[in-house]
């Protein structure tokens, strides 16, 4: 499954945009005021990944094992240092509303850690390649 996300800024305002098997979604998300980027910064772009990966995980977990979840809450945190560190200390916190037994719901979570796409990227670490710049319409590639 390709995934696409496009970010860009301009002094004119922001646009965001994901795609997966080529069904794009805009994303709205504020620039800082004045301009020159977003509101938002990417360790809680990465953070909320994180929490939309294990929700929406959860549901499709629950839907394979016939069980019925009400609703699902994820919480991440973590904490990244000066320019250039990456995060440390990261982890997550999941509540749960449903009418299964609650060890089945807790087995149900602990398998869905276990096959989290973005948590299993994050853990086993991966490349991450600058591929291509391109300044006043003119690329290079890297």
């Amino acid at each position: 499954m390709e995934i696409r996300a496009v970010a860009s800024s301009t002094q004119n305002g922001n646009q965001t945009s994901v795609e997966t098997l080529g069904r794009p979604r805009f994303v709205a998300i504020p620039g800082k005021p004045g301009g020159q980027g977003f509101a938002v910064n990417g360790g809680e772009l990465l953070f909320l990944a994180l929490a939309t990966c294990y929700c929406n995980d959860v549901y499709r977990e629950a839907i394979a094992q016939g069980l019925r979840i009400d609703s699902v809450e994820v919480e991440v945190q973590g904490t990244f240092g000066g320019r250039g560190d990456p995060a440390r200390e990261v982890s997550y916190e999941v509540t749960v509303k449903s009418p299964e037994p609650d060890a089945i719901v807790r087995d149900l979570l602990r398998e869905t850690d276990e096959v989290a796409e973005i948590q299993n990227t994050l853990r086993q670490g991966f490349p991450v390649a600058l591929s291509r710049i391109t300044v006043n319409g003119k690329a290079e590639t890297e």
